[in-house]
């Protein structure tokens, strides 16, 4: 089966993927475009205009959600639990975490005061839901890494931004979370679905949205 993955630099979404597939130990080609000048040949593959798309053997499969589960139905070592309901019960914290990544990025984002304070304590009380759901450590289910964890990995990267602001620590008083996402962060999958100029690509791409968090970080 060849595999051929088309991502964005920064992505989150791609970045499941990539730790999906490299958790699997599969070979697989990347092709990295520009989403602000869109190829016309991935225009035609990606009927959303989104990343990721991963090719396999000649056909695209796009959403992430669609390529993670496609992976666990077609290559060897599934990241799901085998148990039915705690297989369910993942899957349901999966798109809680997906509702966290949108919620971060529009705080990452707007341009509004008032709106980047509503969204920040929003995502700060969302966050305390998983902090009362986890594991002690040191992935959300104990030893085991699993697509979920595959799934929040890029969510908890990205604090990696506001925590150089002075009392944005989104995991303040949540130890929990704190240790999932050092765990997380420690894994050499989640290292490698990554550039070494990761950070830096991510901070351009808020100070080009001018909005509140990028004013903070120029100030900080």
């Amino acid at each position: 089966m060849k595999l051929h993955l088309v991502s964005h630099k920064t992505c989150p979404y791609v970045q499941r993927a990539i730790i999906s597939l490299l958790e699997r130990g599969v070979e697989f080609e990347r092709t990295t475009i520009d989403l602000a000048n869109k190829p016309d040949w991935f225009l035609k593959i990606s009927p959303l205009g989104r990343v990721p798309v991963l090719i396999v053997d000649g056909t695209p499969i796009f959403e992430s959600a669609v390529i993670a589960e496609f992976l666990e139905e077609t290559l060897p070592s599934p990241l799901h639990p085998a148990d039915p309901l705690e297989r369910a019960h993942h899957r349901a914290w999966i798109e809680f975490g997906g509702s966290l990544m949108i919620d971060n990025y529009i705080m990452s984002t707007t341009k509004e005061r008032t709106e980047f304070d509503a969204r920040k304590t929003a995502l700060i009380e969302k966050l305390g839901r998983f902090e009362a759901e986890i594991q002690n450590k040191p992935f959300f289910s104990g030893e085991r890494f699993a697509l979920i964890d595959a799934s929040l990995a890029p969510l908890f990267r990205s604090f990696v931004i506001p925590d150089q602001i002075d009392g944005m620590d989104l995991l303040a008083g949540y130890p929990k979370l704190a240790a999932w996402r050092e765990a997380l962060i420690a894994r050499p999958s989640v290292q490698k679905a990554v550039d070494e100029d990761y950070l830096e690509a991510y901070t351009n791409i808020l100070h080009d949205r001018a909005g509140v968090l990028s004013q903070m970080l120029k100030a900080a």
